[in-house]
């Protein structure tokens, strides 16, 4: 065979592939679009496979309307809530202390008149048949601060379970960002997976073709059929990646049935990165509310030490007792009314250094608070710093990745051009083909992975989205 009929052959076999890729619109890859399955797969043996997950209908949801889901059904935020509030009983318990206490009695006693109690008591009560009512009051005078430090101790204490409530929030809103994020990555990766089954089948039947004219080697044919088998093992891990992101969404919406969700990425301009991750460690100093908890912890754990160094001082209380004794004998009860009012003075004295203990248990416990506190801030200083780090990675990498995708579309444009007309082997196109497809992949995330960054930076900075 002459260099004039190879070529006429390579250019009639070129023209016969280009027409075939035509009447099959058959696209490259070159950026993810949203379209089902291709015809072919659906008809493929693997199908069934996906239809055993069952069908459901797919929801539109948005990030904005995740995070209200989210914060509306997810039961960690109302726990949180009801622990706050839980907190607030407490306060007011221990202001129960500072309020007077009045105490009603009626009391009726069968007795033989003028006997007396003869054991288990110091005092030699006298027994008197009697019936009488009566009303008793006792109020606090001081306890040199005590009480009210443990108000104050509890009114903090109820103030870092609400800065905890807020942190719960922000916690749920960061997890729900995430597995959002993670549904669009699934989504895209997904879209990538099934169009590139589609040209690949394309290229497979286009190669299958050309065997059976004894224009292309069985080898030839292998590779395509591998790649194709390739694409769709890519395209079942994908879907069951997105099954799997789509079952976590549901749990933080507070969902317990499954619900399949179509997470819509806002299309508008990506947020902008704050040049300067210092700017940032003083937002987070200044807003973030698990740091708020931990200082109101420390200053409530101060105000309870000084409350217990308190129990060594006395404790003076008023009390007044009035009544009536319609029922008893006259040789007892000169008149059927009674009343009186006195104080006391409770001094402590000796208690087997119980209060000592206490006071050096609550001391403690304030030095540990204030540890947490420093700690707690220098971690903050150091995942702001991080996540800084992290989102301006990935605005370089949204950068890089949609360069190299140009490139792998451009490289396989290339290698199926030199393929179709014989200037070079499937191996070439292959390789062509699996980076085009990573390529796309990477490209189609880029922008999820950089909202999702700074994400987590709004978390580290305390900014609820």
């Amino acid at each position: 065979m002459t260099a004039c009929h190879r070529t006429f052959i390579s250019l009639a076999a070129f023209v016969l592939m280009s027409a075939r890729l035509v009447a099959q619109n058959a696209t490259v890859p070159n950026a993810p679009t949203a379209r089902p399955f291709s015809a072919a797969f659906q008809q493929s043996s693997l199908q069934p496979l996906l239809d055993q997950k069952g069908a459901s209908a797919v929801t539109p949801l948005t990030r904005q309307e995740a995070e209200k889901l989210a914060l509306a059904n997810n039961p960690r935020i109302r726990i949180s809530e009801l622990l706050a509030k839980v907190q607030h009983q407490v306060v007011r318990e221990h202001f129960a202390d500072q309020m007077p206490t009045v105490s009603g009695n009626l009391t009726a006693v069968a007795a033989k008149d003028g006997s007396r109690l003869s054991s288990g008591s110091l005092t030699a009560s006298t027994l008197l048949e009697h019936a009488g009512i009566g009303v008793q009051v006792g109020q606090l005078i001081t306890d040199f601060g005590r009480t009210q430090n443990l108000v104050a101790a509890a009114r903090l204490q109820e103030k870092a379970r609400i800065a905890a409530a807020q942190a719960s929030k922000l916690d749920i809103l960061f997890a729900t960002d995430q597995a959002f994020y993670a549904v669009i990555e699934a989504q895209e990766t997904l879209k990538v997976a099934t169009q590139t089954v589609a040209t690949r089948e394309a290229l497979t039947d286009q190669v299958s073709a050309l065997n059976s004219s004894k224009l292309k080697s069985d080898l030839d044919l292998s590779f395509a059929q591998v790649n194709l088998s390739q694409a769709k093992l890519l395209q079942i891990d994908a879907q069951s990646n997105l099954d799997e992101a789509r079952a976590s969404l549901g749990a933080l919406l507070g969902y317990e049935k499954r619900q399949d969700f179509e997470a819509v990425e806002d299309q508008s301009q990506m947020p902008s990165l704050p040049p300067d991750p210092n700017i940032l460690i003083t937002q987070a100093m200044q807003n973030r509310p698990d740091l708020q908890s931990l200082q109101f912890i420390e200053q409530a754990t101060k105000k309870f030490t000084k409350a217990q160094q308190e129990q060594f001082l006395p404790t003076i209380s008023a009390l007044g007792v009035v009544g009536q004794t319609p029922v008893g004998s006259g040789q007892y009860f000169n008149s059927n009314w009674y009343g009186a009012v006195g104080g006391n003075v409770n001094i402590p004295i000796f208690n087997g250094f119980r209060f000592s203990a206490q006071a050096s248990e609550a001391s403690l416990q304030a030095q540990a608070a204030t540890e947490q506190t420093r700690a707690l801030r220098e971690q903050l200083a150091r995942d702001v710093r991080t996540a800084w780090l992290n989102a301006n990675t990935a605005r370089q990498r949204a950068i890089v990745a949609t360069e190299l995708l140009q490139q792998a579309n451009t490289a396989l444009d290339l290698a199926k051009t030199r393929y179709d007309l014989g200037l070079s082997s499937i191996v070439e196109l292959s390789q062509a083909e699996l980076q085009q497809t990573e390529a796309a992949i990477g490209n189609a995330n880029v922008r999820s992975q950089y909202n999702f960054a700074i994400a987590t930076l709004n978390l580290q900075t305390g900014i609820q989205p």
